[in-house]
């Protein structure tokens, strides 16, 4: 057979992954959070684009992009620019007395208003919450250490973590400053003896022992617990600890009940941590007999492009060739830019849609109505591919009447019943989660009886999958949720 080369022409067709379309993706799957960050940083790199009161249209074209030039007024002649003088006369008539009497020089007081609506608002007066270390330093400003004790104390309270635990030896910090060892011991007792009980402590077992020490139960059955028993307390070997002291079950059951009051994170009260609220992309209203689907749009600044530039593309201000190159280019990646944050509002709005008419019973009954939904069900319902789908349930909340949901939330497996139907992976872990809560803490249900429970609802389910699904919920075995006390 003879090889030969020939020109063949061929037709197909071919997805070109440009920065545009890359960029459409990625604004896809962004969190509200995330998408704000990404708008403010193109805010400041790209001139074209400026925050208004309303976008422009992402169908503009170029050409009809002209309008006036925004500038400030020229003034025609230096004779406008005039200093205004005052009657500096007028000042000897002023009653400086009077004056100054009104004025208040402390500052603003609770005197100064007539009525609440003029006080200023909490959230203008809150100051930072004080640190761990800002806590402790305090009470060492209050303590009759002086000298390398001080330092010492310093050193020791600069070390601690966020819960309170001492995270250098006492070798090290004794080293840095030229001390003892012994010495290092001595002022790290007296930190420890600081406000809150267990604070810089090396282990659990001190913290909980120093808690104990300042309580006054130096002796106690609970400082036995806690210094012979630990790993036994852990595990709830309470008989095995009850003949080891010769002491009655319920004696133990008591100290062990104390010992669990003790707090093992002390410093975390004073966590720096800031709450994060999650704002919901999108809401669900139930008006009459149908839900509403409305996006928020509270917090997106509305994007068009700048006034200026505009003209400046219209032909009203001369530009040389690179200049225009420059705000073309700029001006092309602002409106694709709003055109994609109008795309990806879309699709969440379309997808939002599609996943309230499937699961409609949900919205009317609770989660124990969730229906098993997939990725493939919504792609089709409204023509686009599960990529996009996946990617716009993603970091997406939304607000319904039943509480507010990660639209994730609404695509689970099914799990069969006996009647032949199917229920959502959710539901089961709603009714498991019911099912441990009103169990009785002295005897609690075994995985093998929650199966035969859920049997009896209806649901046909392994005990692998009970466990899973209990694990998933970060619910301990029927051991570790039994309660004695």
């Amino acid at each position: 057979m003879a090889l030969e080369i020939r020109q063949q022409l061929k037709l197909s067709q071919q997805l070109v992954m440009t920065p545009q379309l890359q960029q459409a993706i990625k604004l896809l799957q962004l969190s509200r959070m995330e998408l704000l960050d990404v708008v403010r940083a193109e805010l400041e790199e790209n001139p074209v684009l400026e925050e208004g009161q309303e976008a422009v249209d992402e169908q503009v074209e170029l050409g009809e992009l002209a309008s006036e030039v925004e500038g400030e007024p020229v003034v025609e002649s230096e004779a406008e620019l005039r200093e205004v003088e005052g009657d500096r006369g007028s000042f000897g008539e002023i009653d400086w007395h009077t004056y100054l009497e009104s004025y208040s020089l402390g500052g603003t007081t609770t005197d100064n208003y007539e009525d609440d609506e003029d006080r200023p608002s909490y959230e203008n007066l809150l100051t930072r919450k004080p640190s761990l270390q800002d806590h402790l330093q305090w009470q060492l400003k209050l303590s009759a250490l002086e000298g390398l004790d001080r330092q010492l104390a310093e050193e020791i309270i600069g070390n601690l973590d966020d819960d309170g635990y001492l995270q250098a030896s006492v070798e090290e910090i004794a080293e840095r400053f030229g001390s003892t060892p012994g010495r290092a011991e001595r002022v790290l007792r007296i930190v420890q003896e600081f406000d809150p009980p267990g604070v810089a402590a090396r282990s659990l077992q001190e913290c909980l022992l120093r808690q104990v020490e300042q309580l006054g139960m130096q002796g106690s059955l609970v400082e036995t617990l806690l210094t012979r028993y630990i790993e036994d307390l852990e595990n709830r070997r309470y008989q095995q600890i009850a003949r080891s002291e010769q002491v009655s079950l319920d004696e133990v059951l008591a100290a062990a009940k104390l010992a669990s009051g003790l707090d093992p994170r002390p410093g975390s009260q004073y966590s720096q941590d800031e709450v994060h609220y999650i704002l919901p992309d999108i809401f669900v209203y139930k008006i009459g007999d149908e839900y509403v689907v409305m996006l928020n749009d509270e917090g997106l600044p509305n994007l068009r492009i700048n006034a200026f530039y505009r003209s400046a593309l219209s032909g009203a201000v001369p530009l040389d060739a690179k200049a225009g190159e420059y705000i073309q280019d700029k001006l092309r990646g602002a409106l694709w830019l709003i055109k994609s944050i109008h795309q990806r509002q879309r699709t969440i709005y379309k997808v939002t849609k599609s996943i309230v008419k499937f699961q409609r019973e949900f919205f009317d009954r609770g989660v124990e109505h969730l229906k098993p939904l997939v990725l493939r069900d919504v792609a089709e319902d409204i023509e686009m591919h599960e990529s996009t789908v996946s990617r716009v349930t993603t970091n997406k909340y939304v607000q319904t009447p039943q509480g507010l949901f990660e639209l994730k939330y609404f695509f689970n497996s099914g799990i069969n019943t006996t009647e032949g139907d199917a229920v959502a992976s959710e539901s089961v872990k709603s009714k498991i989660r019911d099912i441990i809560a009103t169990e009785n803490p002295r005897k609690p249900h075994s995985d093998q009886k929650i199966v035969e429970l859920l049997r009896r609802q209806g649901i046909d389910i392994a005990r692998r999958t009970v466990t899973k699904y209990r694990e998933m919920l970060n619910l301990g075995s029927s051991t570790q949720r039994r309660r004695l006390f």
